[in-house]
């Protein structure tokens, strides 16, 4: 009788300390914020453009103007051809309006040191509806 109680006890006690465990991890790995969180809810393109990444469907109009503006490289990066398309694509980010985010922790959704945040511009309807609710208070 008393070996069985401690049969259980060894099955019993490693399932209990791993739920605990894994409790407080869940949420962690469910929030994410910020732009670089799977989906790319900020729609980022990568800096410099490269060959072996291709361009979303549905790229922005910035992240166009600047694969127009600086071709697409297959250097690697911390070559000097890489740093001079990278100069090249982070200033044509910035007078196109969008934002330079640097890359910490680099995945294979988003394997780039840095990436350009575009302006994405408020709907028009939205204003017009906002604009006509504070006219009619």
């Amino acid at each position: 009788m008393h070996v069985r109680s401690i049969r259980r006890l060894r099955v019993i006690v490693p399932l209990v300390f791993s739920l605990l465990l894994a409790v407080p991890a869940t949420p962690a790995q469910a929030e994410c914020s910020g732009c670089i969180c799977p989906g790319d809810p900020c729609r980022l393109c990568p800096l410099p453009p490269m060959k072996n990444i291709p361009p979303a469907m549905d790229e922005p109009e910035t992240c166009l103007k600047i694969r127009e503006k600086v071709p697409s490289i297959s250097a690697s990066p911390g070559t000097n051809e890489h740093f001079a398309s990278q100069d090249k694509a982070t200033m044509e980010c910035v007078k196109s309006g969008g934002d330079i985010i640097r890359n910490h922790r680099r995945t294979k959704e988003f394997p780039s040191k840095l990436y350009c945040k575009p302006y994405v511009a408020p709907a028009k309807d939205k204003a017009v509806k906002g604009a006509a609710a504070r006219i009619s208070n």
